[in-house]
């Protein structure tokens, strides 16, 4: 698995307990332009290979001709380590095997094992190094008279040929660490987006879905009693008037705390206080005016203000579903709870079949109020009951102890 598989999989990632060593991140047969940093390093790499060369050369004892031949090779080698990002691999492996008879060429043959072990996963990395490895045989053979000094040049090759691939190995980890953190990062500024979208839609859907309808329930009552009397329908164009305004001014609250419940910590306020458990009363008066019968059974008090928004918005979103599917049938709502025992909130009515125009709905206020539940850690439920009743029932936590402000 390299990097590419890993972005198309998802769900994945390294294990940084063994530096993923074992994998490849498949990034290397890219062509990419160099930056500033690389070319610092390409010229960091070039020195380097270029000093190990000149001090092995200053060192030789090689006869006048094979120095020569070393001198040119040497330099040769060097220039080469400048195609060490483009042909790591054959670099490697042909440095490698001059090294092996030339002294000259170990300065490119120690950059281009880094590389190496930079540029490309533990499946070739390793088998190069362990080439380059065996070449030290007849290197030690050629150049080393005696066995203490054979012994001691290949002490010497081995650990500088490994400390090359070690070297290697670890930047290459520590460049997938920081890929792995930089996607994570990326993944989870994407889910906060995501969220934050999700939660605006919600709110945008809670707040304007009861008005909305209340609008739709008052055009309706124009549209099929076009010849009702002036009163009445004065009375209702003041109603889709005021229901106008309120949804304008509820769409102004949810923007003003949306914005200033962002990340950036805006300084806009809602216009007015957010409703709380002790608003559904005028809630239920709001809907009993615009002809439903609703009955309300409220034994709870003080609750938190999120706690009591979020049980508003249930009961509100659920009074609506019921005036948009089941019209003129009778509505029960139920709230009972305290601290430490939870709030529990029902709205219950009938499954009767609405006369006139149907209003359409997806669902998602349903779906939405499922989300509200359970990101306050509680529950929602919603469903036909067994004595033929639609039923809405939601419980909230409500702890013993609550910090904040309480309704009033």
């Amino acid at each position: 698995m390299d990097v590419t598989e890993l972005r198309a999989g998802g769900g994945q990632e390294y294990r940084w307990a063994l530096p993923s060593v074992l994998l490849g991140d498949g990034l290397e047969t890219r062509p990419v332009r160099r930056s500033t940093r690389d070319w610092i390093v390409d010229i960091a790499m070039f020195l380097v290979a270029c000093g190990i060369t000149l001090l092995t050369l200053a060192e030789s004892q090689a006869p006048e001709p094979l120095l020569a031949v070393e001198q040119v090779v040497g330099a040769l080698a060097c220039v080469a380590v400048w195609l060490r990002r483009r042909w790591p691999v054959g670099l490697a492996l042909v440095v490698g095997a001059l090294s092996s008879y030339l002294d000259a060429v170990g300065g490119a043959t120690l950059v281009a094992m880094f590389t190496v072990a930079v540029h490309r996963p533990f499946k070739i990395s390793g088998p190069v190094t362990l080439l380059n490895l065996f070449t030290l045989a007849p290197y030690v053979m050629l150049r080393a008279p005696t066995d203490e000094e054979r012994t001691w040049a290949l002490a010497l090759g081995v650990t500088l040929v490994l400390l090359a691939f070690a070297w290697g190995i670890v930047i290459r980890a520590r460049r997938q660490l920081v890929w792995s953190l930089r996607q994570r990062a990326d993944s989870a500024a994407e889910e906060a987006k995501r969220l934050e979208r999700e939660r605006i839609a919600r709110e945008m859907h809670d707040v304007l879905a009861h008005r909305i309808s209340m609008l739709s329930l008052h055009a309706g009552a124009l549209e099929f009693r076009p010849d009702a009397p002036p009163e009445d329908i004065a009375r209702a164009a003041g109603a889709i008037r005021t229901n106008a305004h309120l949804a304008l001014q509820d769409l102004r609250e949810v923007i003003g705390v949306l914005r200033h419940a962002g990340p950036d910590g805006g300084d806009p306020v809602p216009d007015r206080p957010q409703p709380t458990l002790a608003d559904v009363p005028a809630l239920v008066e709001e809907c009993r005016q615009a002809g439903m019968d609703v009955r309300l059974g409220l034994r709870a008090g003080g609750a938190p203000e999120s706690l009591g928004r979020n049980v508003y918005r249930i009961v509100q979103e659920a009074l609506t579903n019921a005036r948009k599917h089941a019209g003129g049938a009778p509505v029960t709502v139920s709230i009972t709870g305290g601290p430490g025992d939870g709030l529990s909130a029902e709205v219950r009515n009938p499954l009767g079949v609405r006369h006139g125009a149907r209003l359409p709905g997806a669902g998602a206020g349903l779906i939405g109020l499922t989300e509200r539940a359970e990101l306050a850690g509680g529950r929602l439920e919603h469903g036909p009951g067994p004595d033929g009743d639609f039923v809405v029932r939601a419980w909230l936590p409500w702890p013993a102890q609550t910090s904040g402000e309480d309704d009033a």
